[in-house]
């Protein structure tokens, strides 16, 4: 069977708009391979890791550099409240497979109250789930089911903050559907319900001993956990 076509098959660091000497981003050992040996992406991407490892700093400058809000939402939503993140998104070159989909969303599980608060000040023409008066599981399953229908890529960070057991078993179910259909996943987590996503190649991120490994500097063991499909 052939491979799908991704929305990101790679990223790479942009060599003609390198940042900075010293900037804070590139001090972190899983950014500072990415822009010296570039990142390549699988059907689903799932990124674990200890906090302040880089797992966030990834996927929001992923889904910068794609036109997505850093805060959530769609390539199509201008939701900001205030800008802390990095410009690491500005220093990449993302690589896509012709014809694959331009479709894209972001799930960002600590800013989806006030993405909501953005969907009701500014409706589309179409009636939307009344997310505000969900519990936060709800409401990101909601907007899981209600947003992410068609072919695209579908970034997530840390949605397991807002779900429960069975809450991530659905989500799992829903994301494996649209990749069967097409889809792209790229999701950054500490659940190992949903690192365990069948088919994702697993990417530790960290900085550890002497022996090789991807996204984060040296450690014993292999580079990518593959599990089953």
């Amino acid at each position: 069977m052939s491979r799908a076509r991704l929305a990101v098959s790679r990223v790479r660091g942009d060599t003609d708009h390198a940042p900075p000497a010293g900037a804070w981003f590139t001090q972190i050992p899983a950014v500072a391979q990415l822009l010296r040996d570039g990142w390549d992406l699988a059907p689903i991407t799932v990124l674990v890791g200890d906090n302040g490892a880089g797992k966030s700093t990834l996927v929001e400058a992923l889904a910068r550099a794609f036109g997505v809000s850093a805060e959530g939402g769609s390539t199509g939503s201008r939701h900001q409240t205030r800008e802390t993140e990095s410009d690491l998104w500005s220093r990449l070159v993302l690589e896509r497979d012709i014809g694959a989909p331009r479709r894209a969303f972001f799930v960002r599980a600590e800013t989806m109250h006030s993405f909501y608060t953005y969907l009701e000040d500014n409706p589309g023409g179409r009636m939307e789930p009344q997310f505000h008066r969900m519990s936060h599981g709800e409401s990101i399953l909601a907007l899981v089911t209600d947003r992410m229908v068609k072919p695209g890529l579908y970034l997530f960070d840390e949605p397991e903050s807002a779900l429960s057991f069975t809450g991530c078993l659905a989500l799992i179910t829903h994301l494996t559907g649209l990749v069967a259909d097409g889809s792209q996943v790229v999701l950054a987590t500490h659940s190992p319900v949903l690192a365990a996503m069948p088919g994702a190649d697993v990417w530790e991120v960290g900085e550890w001993g002497d022996a090789a490994v991807r996204l984060g500097g040296p450690r014993p063991g292999p580079a990518v956990a593959r599990l089953p499909r």
